[in-house]
């Protein structure tokens, strides 16, 4: 695949660190690409750069250049029932955190992709 004729779109993973106390934005198909940033916004822009610095220094050094791993047959949205009870208390907590439900289940499920990726 040439790099030239195709702008490439690696996906970008933005999570919360405690440790960091900000938010870290990894790109997982360029191995120890990664920003931080106190918004998340900040930490997507800081990527961008990340990844166009990682890029041209492996141009530079004739590395291969990855290919992108996200498949485009995915949306980002699917559709999941959930008991009743469940649907209420994950909507009472996003209101305590000042989010939207979806963003807080995204929260969640990042926060515990990124534990069990740690733990393996």
């Amino acid at each position: 695949m040439s790099t030239k004729s195709q702008k490439l779109k690696y996906p970008i993973e933005v999570f919360w660190s405690d440790e960091d106390e900000a938010y870290i934005a990894v790109i997982p198909d360029l191995p120890g690409c990664s920003a931080v940033g106190d918004t998340e916004a900040e930490a997507l822009n800081e990527a961008q750069d990340a990844m166009a610095a990682w890029l041209q220094a492996a141009k530079k050094a004739g590395r291969e250049i990855p290919i992108p791993s996200l498949d485009n047959n995915f949306s980002g949205k699917f559709v999941m029932r959930i008991p009743k009870r469940l649907h209420a208390s994950l909507t009472r907590k996003a209101k305590m955190q000042g989010v939207s439900l979806n963003q807080y289940v995204l929260f969640l499920l990042s926060e515990r992709q990124i534990e069990h990726r740690l733990s393996a």
